[in-house]
């Protein structure tokens, strides 16, 4: 059994589930193929094991795993699952505040939202990632109160 992972799809393809806890952290990455419901154990994995992971997407280009907790620490990065190729690769200081136990979502084509989480305590900051420059801020309009253990939700343009 696993727990505390993140999640992803890519509309109309595939679903993806990485990281979280096996009874210790695992870098370990799911794809299901939405055609005909196999999955698949991804051989590139995580480059670290991490639990306490979100999950959004650019839908036809790439999943991003922002966040978690690794090695007794938060982090600020974002793991970032190319689609084309299911490649994955790290994108630095996503999270302006390291964190985890964060929620996030995604406008598919423009930019994905990551929010709350504990971030030294519970909190109600948001991140922004721009996914044509994977770059990130902070917004200066953060959640109404503190929160942490979320769920997310996505804005697709085209549902396949």
């Amino acid at each position: 059994a696993t727990y505390l992972g993140g999640t992803f799809a890519n509309s109309g393809t595939a679903g993806y589930f990485g990281g979280g806890n096996t009874g210790s952290y695992t870098a370990t990455v799911y794809k299901w193929a939405f055609s005909d419901d196999s999955r698949t154990t991804l051989g590139t994995g995580l480059d670290v094991a991490i639990t306490y992971l979100t999950g959004m997407a650019n839908s036809g280009v790439a999943g991003y795993f922002p966040g978690g907790y690794k090695a007794s620490a938060p982090i600020s990065a974002a793991r970032k699952l190319t689609f084309s190729t299911d490649g994955i690769a790290t994108v630095a200081s996503v999270l302006s505040v390291a964190g985890y136990g964060c929620s996030a979502f995604a406008n598919s084509g423009t930019a994905g939202y990551i929010g709350g989480g504990n971030r030294g305590g519970p909190s109600a900051v948001v991140d922004k990632l721009t996914f044509s420059s994977d770059s990130s801020s902070a917004l200066g309009t953060g959640l109404a109160a503190v929160t942490q253990h979320m769920c997310g939700f996505a804005n697709e343009s085209t549902l396949a």
